[in-house]
């Protein structure tokens, strides 16, 4: 915890009120899976094993602030990645890759084959229902393949689905344009914006079942 957030709206030190997860301190050993922008390799089933006798933890900080935070210092063998996924709390609702806290344990913990320890931690946000309504289709992809590099290839296709259907979309609507933005792209450019890692109402289901659809026509 690098303390960048509100703590009355974070929802890693929400999960450590309910006494769901356990602070640790900068430079203390860890052997389970660290969940960081900086991991080399993407989380896949094949870390089950290692989920299962030494934990799961995560980064904690603002997406606006990874310059300040001594990556070097965690001192965890096992950093991992999160593949592709959509973010559906209420400060980067609908944004891929952007996810907080608790919704990277969720997804780590679904990925390696944990369900139950993620509906667990999301039962505490009134928004958390909607993070495997609409990422559901892609973590079960995830859940079938057996390494990190197999997870890295199925991501490969699916934003390659996701591109294809994006513009597939546009010429329907009768835009002959084919230099149109990657929409996986889009969260690049809203990199700068300044985010916190907090709790606040949920948004619309609408907007679940859009994110959901658009998915959903990428993965039959």
């Amino acid at each position: 915890d690098f303390d960048h957030c509100d703590p009355r709206r974070c929802s890693g030190k929400k999960l450590a009120r309910q006494g769901l997860i356990s602070t640790l301190r900068v430079g203390q050993k860890f052997r389970g899976i660290v969940v960081s922008p900086k991991g080399a390799v993407p989380v896949s089933p094949a870390d089950r094993d290692i989920v299962a006798q030494n934990g799961l933890a995560v980064v904690e900080c603002s997406w606006a602030r990874l310059d300040e935070v001594p990556f070097g210092r965690i001192a965890s063998p096992h950093e991992r990645l999160l593949p592709y996924l959509v973010a559906t709390n209420p400060v980067n609702y609908g944004k891929p890759w952007r996810l907080n806290c608790v919704e990277a344990l969720a997804a780590a913990f679904y990925i390696t084959g944990f369900d139950e320890y993620a509906e667990r931690l999301l039962q505490g946000f009134g928004w958390g229902h909607s993070f495997w309504e609409v990422n559901k289709h892609l973590l079960e992809r995830y859940k079938t393949c057996e390494s990190s590099a197999a997870v890295s290839a199925m991501q490969e296709q699916i934003l390659a689905d996701l591109e294809k259907s994006y513009e597939e979309s546009r010429q329907a609507k009768g835009d002959g344009d084919l230099l149109v933005r990657n929409p996986n792209r889009i969260y690049e450019e809203e990199s700068s914006e300044e985010d916190e890692d907090e709790e606040d109402e949920p948004q619309e289901a609408d907007g679940v079942q859009a994110i959901t659809k658009q998915i959903e026509a990428t993965t039959v």
